[in-house]
């Protein structure tokens, strides 16, 4: 965990995401992704990641949630709008909580390379 990053994505096609949302209703859906993910996150950190990457704002504060972090600090730009933050708790967790809106095409791998 502590070597490199890891990426856990939610993604499928489309016509996939409209059958979903149609079968389980579109709000439904939305919150059983964001709290998996979320879940994912938790057990990332409790075997050791300490530096996660959140896209999607509803799920950066799922995910946020999930892990009880109550206080951020806030650290170097990533891209406009968008910073490394440090957690206050423990553990110490370093967290880029990225909106859909919001970074450039290059901003995962550029993330990583601006960690302090």
């Amino acid at each position: 965990m502590a070597d490199g990053p890891v990426l856990i994505a939610a993604t499928a096609t489309a016509e996939a995401v409209k059958a979903t949302q149609a079968k389980l209703g579109a709000e439904n859906a939305r919150h059983m992704i964001e709290h998996f993910l979320a879940k994912i996150s938790l057990r990332l950190v409790e075997h050791g990641a300490r530096r996660l990457i959140v896209a999607g704002g509803e799920t950066s504060a799922t995910v946020m949630q999930a892990l009880n972090v109550c206080g951020l600090r806030v650290g170097p730009q990533i891209d406009p709008g968008i910073h490394w933050s440090f957690s206050d708790g423990e553990p110490r967790l370093a967290l880029a909580l990225k909106s859909g809106n919001f970074g450039t095409d290059d901003f995962f791998t550029k993330s990583w390379s601006l960690l302090p």
